[in-house]
């Protein structure tokens, strides 16, 4: 029970928080890199040297976004009749939602989660399509090129779908 005086605090999470950064290292990061300024120190504690070649990275919107692929894609191919063309509509739609919601475009972040989840879920669904024992032979064989195929495929429709998303938040944003 609570006191007459205390507040009821209740905290709500927006969606564009989870994919934006909170304390602004990416932004520091990236305009000291492209003015070439900062000592060593400073690059190291705001994230290394890969943080000039990826400034945009976040590693918290990355795992966001590979959550929501892989629940895409496991949403999308869970539908019965249509299968792997689902588990592509479920990433093309996780995708969609995240470049309609973020602020900012999180291209790398999204084609990295797209390769990763389609690239899973076609080895998975390989080895649960056939006996096992040949399932197990056909990876042993072709298990680089079957997972080729899916990182390519996935790293496209999540492009296609960030892509599409960002546009029409760009349609809905913008000033008539």
């Amino acid at each position: 029970m609570q006191r007459s005086n205390e507040e009821e605090r209740t905290e709500r999470v927006d969606p564009s928080s989870l994919l934006d950064d909170v304390d602004g290292i990416d932004d520091r990061a990236g305009s000291a890199a492209a003015t070439g300024e900062g000592t060593a120190a400073e690059t190291t504690e705001n994230g290394g040297r890969l943080r000039g070649l990826f400034p945009s990275f976040s590693l918290r919107s990355f795992l966001v976004v590979l959550a929501l692929s892989l629940f895409g894609t496991v949403a999308g191919g869970s539908i019965p009749l249509v299968g792997s063309i689902g588990q592509f509509v479920g990433l093309f739609l996780a995708a969609f939602v995240v470049g309609l919601v973020g602020s900012r475009g999180r291209y790398f972040e999204v084609a990295l989660a797209g390769a990763i989840a389609a690239g899973v879920a076609f080895v998975i669904g390989t080895l649960t399509s056939l006996f096992a024992p040949v399932a197990i032979g056909v990876l042993a064989d072709y298990g680089l090129a079957i997972a080729g195929i899916g990182t390519g495929a996935g790293v496209l429709v999540a492009l296609a779908g960030h892509y599409f998303g960002r546009d029409l938040r760009d349609g809905l944003t913008r000033e008539i």
